[in-house]
């Protein structure tokens, strides 16, 4: 399964999530990962080499992709259980490539004007794409919200904007919290750093909303089924080096 996280708009802690993402399938779904760097500014890559180089973590592959990556992102999927795409902050080749195979793309927003101010153009670009990926599911994702009880209607209200377009906004969101971006200087996830905490039941339930599970058990269960109906070869299974592959 392909699943791309990326938008228009930089700083909505697009890596960040789909670093989480891939933990959590990984680690608590003991599935094949395979992370796709497409930002020139390697934020995902060197999180990933951080990770790499302590053995106590879960490996996570990661390559460099950019330009038209459509046929390469095709063949990883043909290897790994999920292979999980970091877009940079900008409507590009990379990120339409992406979207013209992805099963599943999450577009993160901030609760703020110049945030909102893309959706309308994302909007017309998951049209397009979707014309030629008619298996394509698209979702605004709420990230880094304000935590203050007096700040929720701003939330709501960014909601809102998003429902006026042809596009699911997701219930679940993520808070401005500390531990993700301590969690991302060391390699390691919020699942890691605290299990139980309230960043960590965020990312899983992000996770689980959008593959349209109810629960972990759920989610396992289609990761066997999609495995024993598949011949993925090892390519995707043990500890590798990053590789900067450019198209």
């Amino acid at each position: 399964m392909i699943i791309l996280v990326g938008g228009e708009k930089g700083g909505s802690g697009k890596s960040c999530l789909a670093q989480n993402i891939a933990v959590f399938l990984s680690r608590d779904c003991q599935a094949s990962v395979i992370m796709v760097d497409c930002d020139p500014q390697r934020t995902t890559s060197d999180w990933i080499q951080a990770r790499n180089n302590n053995p106590e973590l879960t490996p996570i592959n990661c390559v460099q992709l950019y330009g038209k990556i459509r046929n390469d992102l095709l063949s990883l999927d043909q290897h790994y259980d999920f292979v999980i795409i970091d877009c940079g902050g900008q409507d590009n080749l990379a990120l339409r490539a992406s979207m013209s195979v992805a099963q599943h793309v999450l577009m993160p927003l901030r609760p703020k004007r110049r945030d909102l101010k893309t959706v309308c153009h994302m909007d017309d670009v998951v049209a397009t794409c979707s014309m030629v990926n008619p298996d394509l599911h698209a979702c605004f994702i709420m990230t880094q919200c304000p935590n203050l009880p007096n700040q929720a209607n701003r939330i709501l209200e960014a909601k809102e904007v998003c429902r006026t377009y042809d596009i699911h906004v997701l219930d679940a969101i993520t808070y401005s919290r500390n531990i993700y971006d301590d969690s991302e200087e060391s390699g390691l996830s919020v699942l890691e750093i605290d299990p139980n905490g309230k960043a960590a039941t965020e990312i899983r339930a992000i996770a689980l909303e959008f593959l349209g599970v109810s629960t972990v058990d759920e989610l396992l269960q289609q990761i066997n089924t999609a495995k024993t109906s598949t011949n993925g070869g090892e390519y995707g299974h043990g500890r590798s080096q990053e590789n900067r592959i450019v198209s």
